[in-house]
């Protein structure tokens, strides 16, 4: 994969960066600290039932890749997509079109969208304003497109995982690694080319420049995401593949105001969905965001809250 050029920073910004102080606790108050330590506490409580929503990432059951024309599904092996025991054996078909993709049920077979019988539709994915969800008994599929590809994304509101999820690890919560951070803007916002867990598949997020902070004396500097009113940061470190998740992990931090100032909370950062699946589509961290440190602060890895593949149940 070719990445894209960075420009290399004005003067101006080079000594704003390295003018630039941080440690935004590294002078805070017993109360201050106790203060961070309940909202990072806080902010852990609602990890998991973000995991654990309709939405989130411990009901996914399956990811599957169309391809041009018509694919059958259903729980019988005789399916090009095969769907959990407790689906219908023949459910119908998925038909890639022009024009996206278009379910088309078999006669009495209980598909069901915004709580109305279906049969026969155009599943709209979900990068359209009105993504379609179907529902089949407790198990529930949409359609995702990344990167020109589209997917099945199947999910089960039933899935064992969600009662047998074992508690998240996390480093000691160390109020050093809440850092102020200035975005250094790039002249005009660049696509940045981003590596997936998938092979050939890529993730080309809007980046409007980088951030820079320091802790500790040692200044470091992360391609920040543009992510609606936030900065999605994928990044690595050396505790990769040790005590964290080996291709990295993900942190959001507020876009900043017109001075460029924002915090980032690496207690808030965490594991992307790939550590627990195989159906997701992570991005890894480039090159670029891979820090040349130990991060001690956020999610541990922890092989035992990875659930598999849709044969495991």
């Amino acid at each position: 994969m070719t990445h894209f050029e960075v420009r290399p920073f004005t003067l101006a910004g080079l000594i704003l960066a390295a003018a630039f102080t941080v440690g935004c606790d590294s002078g805070a108050s017993g109360a201050d600290r106790e203060s961070h330590e309940a909202e990072v506490l806080e902010w852990r409580e609602g990890r998991v039932a973000r995991l654990k929503a309709p939405g989130g990432f411990l009901n996914l059951a399956g990811l599957f890749w169309l391809a041009d024309g018509k694919t059958t599904f259903g729980s019988s092996g005789e399916n090009d997509i095969v769907f959990p025991k407790k689906a219908t054996p023949h459910i119908g078909t998925f038909e890639l079109t022009a024009d996206g993709v278009i379910m088309a049920g078999n006669a009495g077979v209980d598909l069901q969208s915004d709580g109305l019988p279906v049969q026969t539709i155009l599943v709209a994915d979900d990068t359209t304003d009105s993504p379609v969800t179907i529902t089949h008994g407790s198990l529930a599929w949409n359609v995702i497109q990344r990167d020109g590809r589209f997917a099945i994304r199947l999910r089960d509101f039933e899935h064992p995982a969600l009662g047998a999820f074992p508690p998240l690890d996390y480093f000691p919560i160390d109020s050093t690694w809440r850092v102020e951070a200035t975005l250094m803007r790039y002249p005009e916002p660049r696509v940045a080319a981003v590596a997936t867990v998938i092979d050939g598949l890529g993730y080309n997020p809007e980046s409007p420049g980088v951030v820079v902070f320091e802790r500790n004396g040692e200044q470091f500097e992360l391609e920040a995401y543009a992510s609606g009113e936030q900065l999605f940061f994928v990044f690595g470190d050396k505790s990769n593949g040790k005590e964290t998740y080996p291709a990295g992990r993900f942190l959001y931090a507020a876009s900043p105001g017109a001075d460029g100032k924002t915090v980032l909370d690496f207690n808030k950062s965490y594991s992307p969905p790939c550590a627990f699946n195989d159906f997701s589509t992570c991005p890894v961290a480039s090159p670029r965001n891979r820090l040349a440190t130990r991060l001690a602060a956020g999610e541990l890895f922890n092989p035992d809250a990875y659930f598999g593949s849709v044969e495991s149940y």
